[in-house]
């Protein structure tokens, strides 16, 4: 399939002056006030619990609308959830299009700690795989959608490679929001920012405390929990609770790839901010696409933000609708 190394389209978005910082839209995009209109999401919600691959259980919630267009599949970031704020958020928008919602949880995300015993690590991608084609197959003859943001954005990106082997019939479209591509890289952005390190870490050394309440006589982690660097607790994490002999082994395991995506057949949407202070956004540049693939390089953007007014919809949901009107 012929290879795509610039963008399809040169899109324009300028936020208002005071918005335009890049801290200001990744701060944005977790901010609890947005959720506040999406609680029929949650409250009309099914709650399921997916068997997956080798016994692995999964969490996840799904509203169906009642005149139902299609399915919209929506994968968290590192250390989000079903819940997060930029998931329901985008949720509520394409519900009020007329499309269902299933939100999944990765495993040990979501407050879901003892539903496993293992430990979650980004490697573990066909779990995820499994999570998603249970998602489309709930509306099997609808046209499914998947929206990934952050780690979650890598996944949908996996899941796009996979559809070669283990295609997802009714699967239309991908997006990708903020996707990590290196993690190697990401990985000693996230600690150079205080702020973002800060936010990491309390999430991360939380969700250890979670796991290690539900199983105390398997994990200890006290040990671990009083480091300050991502990338030393990435270390000590991964040498004592994985097979992976070091990080760069680990992140080099889950990385996109030169080409990953040179022979994508799904059609797919990639979009990154210039200013993304948490991954290094000219690794999306360095890939080879497919035709069917579009690589989106916004100016602004921050992490997971392109808010063009504080309640309105984001960028990329304007996009998606786009998207979904062919």
């Amino acid at each position: 399939m012929k290879q795509n190394t610039m963008s399809h389209h040169a899109y324009t978005f300028v936020p208002p002056v005071w918005m335009r910082p890049a801290m200001a839209q990744t701060i944005l995009a977790s901010r609890k006030f947005r959720k506040r209109a999406a609680t029929h999401i949650v409250e009309q919600a099914e709650s399921l619990i997916l068997q997956c691959s080798d016994g692995v259980r999964l969490k996840a919630s799904y509203t169906q609308h009642p005149n139902s267009k299609g399915i919209f599949i929506f994968l968290h970031g590192w250390e989000g959830s079903e819940d997060s704020t930029y998931v329901l958020s985008c949720s509520r928008f394409v519900y009020e299009a007329g499309y269902s919602v299933f939100r999944l949880n990765f495993r040990d995300h979501g407050d879901t700690h003892h539903l496993n015993e293992g430990l979650f690590h980004s490697v573990l991608f066909q779990e995820v795989l499994d999570g998603v084609t249970h998602g489309a197959k709930l509306q099997a003859d609808d046209p499914a959608y998947i929206v990934g943001f952050s780690l979650g954005g890598n996944f949908a990106l996996r899941v796009a490679q996979a559809q070669n082997s283990e295609p997802i019939p009714n699967l239309k479209h991908i997006f990708s929001i903020s996707p990590v591509i290196d993690p190697v890289g990401s990985s000693v952005v996230i600690d150079v920012n205080p702020l973002i390190r800060r936010y990491f870490l309390k999430k991360w050394t939380t969700s250890l405390e979670k796991k290690q309440a539900a199983f105390p006589e398997i994990y200890n982690f006290s040990h671990l929990i009083t480091e300050t660097s991502v990338v030393e607790l990435t270390r000590m994490f991964l040498a004592e609770y994985s097979e992976f002999d070091s990080p760069l082994h680990y992140f080099s395991s889950y990385a996109i790839n030169k080409d990953d995506l040179s022979d994508c057949k799904v059609p797919t949407s990639i979009v990154m901010s210039a200013d993304d202070p948490v991954l290094i956004a000219n690794d999306v540049m360095e890939i080879n696409l497919s035709s069917c693939v579009s690589r989106i390089m916004l100016k602004y953007g921050g992490h997971n933000g392109f808010f063009q007014s504080l309640h309105g919809p984001t960028w990329y949901d304007d996009y998606i609708a786009k998207v979904l009107k062919g």
